[in-house]
């Protein structure tokens, strides 16, 4: 029997089975219910087209300091009927590896069209696109939106999620005033409790003083 990976998160939550996360990493919905997720990279709607490896199960992992904030920012945002939306957090090397193989393999480029249209893969490197080490695999990287709770529809951010162009970056200029206040909402949000911004994402945060700011971890999404 071929098992789906919501199956096989249905039957994990409903039986308690669960990996032993190393000290000082928490499951993200343990300590924030009501955030909203939309883990791509289990599946195959993400740059590179496929599965990542490392994400076994559509599950959020962070360091315990960083989903902390997280619900601070989450209680604030509630309280506008507004609230967070997640599209990673903890990002095994695997996964990175797994990037770094798609970026240098030329004629992969299926996602071209919808992720790097205007871009030549073989520049995503210096770029600064793709990279050996990440920040998310420290553990207190998030990529992240808001959301109106109501109606579940991420804000107008004048980009979707993990396109690579200068459209992404945060202080893109040829963007609506919508779209830019919906950044900066979401960026002095973000800095106001504790994370620091990447200027090439606009969905891109790290904690200040992160846990673990010399350690990239290797253990998998389940």
């Amino acid at each position: 029997m071929k098992w789906t990976l919501s199956v096989l998160l249905l039957f994990n939550i409903l039986f308690g089975f669960s990996q032993k996360l190393p000290k000082g990493f928490s499951y993200v919905n343990d300590i924030i219910p009501s955030i909203q997720q939309e883990l791509r990279y289990c599946y195959t709607n993400n740059f590179m087209g496929v599965s990542v490896k490392g994400y076994e199960e559509p599950v959020l992992i962070t360091s315990t300091k960083t989903v902390k904030a997280l619900k601070k920012i989450q209680e604030k945002l509630l309280k506008k009927g507004l609230g967070l939306k997640i599209f990673d957090a903890y990002r095994p090397q695997s996964a990175v590896n797994h990037f770094v193989k798609w970026a240098k393999t030329p004629n992969d480029t299926i996602t071209k069209k919808q992720y790097y249209p205007k871009l030549n893969k073989k520049n995503l490197f210096k770029l600064g696109y793709i990279a050996s080490r990440s920040g998310h695999s420290r553990g207190s990287s998030v990529d992240l939106t808001i959301i109106n709770k109501k109606t579940g529809k991420e804000l107008d951010m004048g980009s979707p999620y993990d396109f690579f162009g200068k459209i992404s970056h945060t202080s893109y200029p040829k963007i609506t005033k919508k779209q830019k206040a919906n950044r900066l909402f979401l960026k002095k949000i973000m800095i106001l409790n504790g994370f620091k911004y990447y200027s090439n994402e606009w969905w891109h945060f790290t904690l200040r003083n992160e846990p673990f700011p010399k350690t990239y971890f290797n253990f998998p999404i389940k």
